[in-house]
C-alpha cells in the first residue's frame, strides 16, 4: 500500500509578523485543507521554507500538524539536506516528533545519490521518499537509479511529462508528482498521488484533476503558474485570498 493515494498538499509554513513560527496557524490550515479532500500533508519541505526553519522550529511544526490532523491521514516531513549525516539527523528528529513518513530532497551537485539515501534510510524508522527536484537541488536523481534506492517512493518535481511517463514504465515504487501541471496525467497513468504547493489555495480542484476531469487541470494549472511567479510568497498569497491566512514569508527577505 503507498503512504497515501490521491492529492496531499506541499504546505506552506505560516508566520507571524514579526516572522516568528506560527505552528497553530500552520496546523489550522493542514486541517481545513484535509477536511477538503487533501490525502497526506508535507511539512518543512520547499515550498515550507524548510532552509529558513532551525530542527527545533521543524520539531514544532511536525508535532502541531500530526495533533490536527485524524490519525488516517500521515504527515510527511521534509529531511534532505546537502549531506546524509545532515539528512539523517533530520530524519531520526521528524519521526521524534510525529512524523509518519520522511521525504529527503537528493543532495547537491551529486550525480549519483545511492549512497546518501542508504545513509537517510538507516536512521528511518518508517517510510522514506526520495525527492527529485533538479531545480531546488540539481542534478536530481537519475530515473535508472530509481529502483536501487532503499525508499518506498520517489516526488518527482521537475514537471517533465516524459520523465514521469519513464518512471510509471519502470519503477515499481510509489510514484507522486509534484508539478501542478501533472495532477490528471499521475491519476490517468494509475500513479499513486500528487503533492503539490496549489493544494494550499485551491485543495478542490487538484483532487478534481487527479480524478479526471479536465477542465479542473486547466483551472488548477492557471492558478499555478500565477501563484508559482514568485516562490514561495505566491503561494501564501493566494492561500491568503482563500482562508485569510499570513502571507509574511522568511525566505527572500
Amino acid at each position: 500500500m503507498p503512504l497515501f493515494a490521491g492529492v496531499g498538499v506541499a504546505l506552506v509554513t505560516l508566520f507571524r509578523e514579526d516572522g516568528a513560527l506560527d505552528a497553530p496557524a500552520t496546523a489550522d490550515l493542514a486541517a481545513r485543507l484535509v477536511d477538503l479532500g487533501v490525502r497526506c500533508v508535507l511539512v518543512a519541505g520547499t515550498t515550507g521554507e524548510a532552509v529558513a526553519l532551525t530542527p527545533d522550529e521543524r520539531d514544532a511544526l511536525v508535532g502541531a500538524v500530526r495533533a490536527a490532523l485524524p490519525g488516517g491521514v500521515p504527515v510527511l516531513a521534509g529531511t534532505g539536506a546537502p549531506t546524509g549525516r545532515q539528512a539523517a539527523e533530520l530524519t531520526e528528529r521528524a519521526f521524534g516528533a510525529g512524523a509518519d513518513a520522511v521525504l529527503a530532497l537528493s543532495p547537491p551537485g551529486v550525480a549519483d545519490p545511492r549512497a546518501y539515501y542508504e545513509t537517510v534510510a538507516k536512521a528511518a524508522p518508517g517510510s522514506l521518499l526520495a525527492y527529485h527536484y533538479p531545480g531546488a537541488s540539481a542534478p536530481g536523481i537519475p530515473v535508472d537509479l530509481l529502483p536501487d534506492l532503499p525508499v518506498a517512493g520517489v516526488k518527482d518535481s521537475a514537471g517533465d511529462a516524459g520523465r514521469l511517463l519513464h518512471e510509471r514504465a519502470t519503477y515499481g515504487g510509489d510514484l507522486y508528482t509534484g508539478a501542478a501541471s501533472l495532477v490528471g496525467l499521475c491519476g490517468a497513468v494509475g500513479a499513486a498521488g500528487a503533492l503539490v504547493a496549489a493544494a494550499n489555495a485551491v485543495p478542490e480542484e487538484c483532487v478534481a484533476a487527479f480524478a479526471g476531469d479536465g477542465a479542473a487541470q486547466v483551472r488548477l494549472a492557471a492558478v499555478d503558474r500565477s501563484a508559482s511567479s514568485e516562490f514561495p510568497a505566491g503561494y501564501k498569497r493566494a492561500a491568503a485570498e482563500r482562508f485569510g491566512v499570513s502571507t509574511v514569508t522568511r525566505v527572500g527577505t
